[in-house]
């Protein structure tokens, strides 16, 4: 196991009715913005129940926060934050609105030009206004980690920051504010976390037998509960075990003291950015064909998962690696996604548009040793066909 430090400051309030916890919560001098994303948190009574519950704070709304959310909108609120004076916000949404709050909250304290804080992935983040979120769509795992991806359309860039000023002081996790989630939306936010799991397990092994039975577990309930969601969306147990997947998928746990690869979130940021498909879009694509090129790479632990995951144990390593890794794809397919650039008619060029893009911004050595270099992406990118 490799050395590490974890801390996380995030507290959660998980369960039936937790909006009430908000006033426990949030100071009661707090000038208070609630940001959200389109008009769901209102059509599905959300918004009122939490104007409810903090009926005697002084609150603003911000709404229109996209999914893949845009520097350009999220300035117009840290813009209104300035100006107002707001000194607290609530994010109500997924982990595109919880994102977006989080560059705002830094955004509206940093002193220099806001673009900056994703140009230098957050290193230059000294304070940041307090936020707290309460969670609609389980995915992300943004509601207890200290990260965002900020898209700027004007550039096509879609670029992250982390930084320990933008954990939330607390998340809510209600399970049943995603009963009405839409089928696309359950299957993204499985696959979502499911591929968060991978980027922190699926590299090399380091002795640390507690993280890998962690991540196990993780994989093997999204497996099981997934497809079970779309058929029963307001099961409430379903639904808990996913959202706290999800949150326990990308909160630093599972990451502590192993190596960690992220090469397939990278290249999914460049599709995104690129032609517009969501996030877990991109990792279903980019995943399968990732594990295929850099089978030799990844053999010990893409054989144990296969083994553990999958039951895979008869064959020749190689045709153990091929088979765990259809299974994976297979998994995709279930969950509502597909596995090929081309199913979304991107045309075969683009892959010279996504590599230009890896380029532009810095992603020239990336995965668990540093050594996914432009060759190995494009042999990745070609798989994606």
């Amino acid at each position: 196991m490799l050395n590490f430090s974890f801390h996380n400051p995030t507290r959660i309030h998980f369960g039936k009715n937790q909006i009430r916890k908000l006033s426990h919560e949030i100071p009661r001098d707090a000038r208070v913005l609630i940001m959200y994303g389109g008009g769901s948190v209102k059509k599905t009574g959300l918004l009122d129940k939490i104007k409810i519950v903090l009926k005697d704070y002084d609150i603003g709304e911000f709404e229109g926060i996209e999914p893949n959310p845009s520097y350009e909108t999220l300035m117009h609120c840290v813009d209104k934050v300035r100006n107002e004076n707001y000194d607290f916000l609530l994010a109500v949404g997924g982990g595109s609105v919880i994102d977006g709050t989080k560059f705002v909250a830094a955004a509206a304290l940093y002193n220099g030009e806001p673009w900056d804080i994703l140009k230098t992935f957050g290193s230059g983040i000294t304070e940041a206004l307090p936020f707290g979120t309460v969670l609609t769509i389980p995915a992300t795992g943004s509601e207890m980690n200290s990260g965002s991806v900020i898209t700027r359309h004007s550039e096509q860039s879609k670029l992250f920051f982390t930084n320990p000023h933008v954990f939330p002081f607390f998340s809510i996790l209600d399970p049943e504010l995603t009963f009405t989630l839409p089928k696309k939306q359950i299957g993204n936010g499985v696959v979502d976390a499911f591929t968060h799991v991978m980027e922190q397990y699926m590299t090399y092994p380091v002795n640390a037998h507690i993280q890998d039975r962690f991540s196990e577990g993780l994989l093997l309930t999204l497996i099981d509960q997934g497809p079970k969601a779309l058929k029963e969306p307001e099961n409430y147990h379903l639904r808990a075990n996913i959202m706290w997947c999800a949150t326990l998928a990308l909160n630093g746990l599972i990451g502590s003291g192993v190596p960690q690869d992220w090469s397939t979130h990278m290249i999914g940021h460049e599709i995104t950015a690129l032609y517009g498909l969501d996030h877990a879009q991109t990792l279903a694509i980019v995943l399968p064909a990732m594990l295929t090129v850099r089978k030799a790479d990844k053999k010990e632990k893409l054989l144990q998962y296969g083994e553990r995951i999958w039951r895979i144990t008869q064959g020749d390593d190689e045709s153990r690696m091929d088979d765990t890794i259809e299974k994976t794809k297979e998994f995709f397919h279930v969950m509502g996604l597909k596995t090929r650039l081309s199913d979304y008619e991107i045309p075969h060029e683009g892959i010279d548009a996504i590599m230009t893009q890896l380029g532009r911004h810095g992603m020239v050595l990336l995965g668990e040793r540093q050594d996914v270099n432009p060759a190995v992406c494009r042999k990745v990118l070609e798989l994606c066909y």
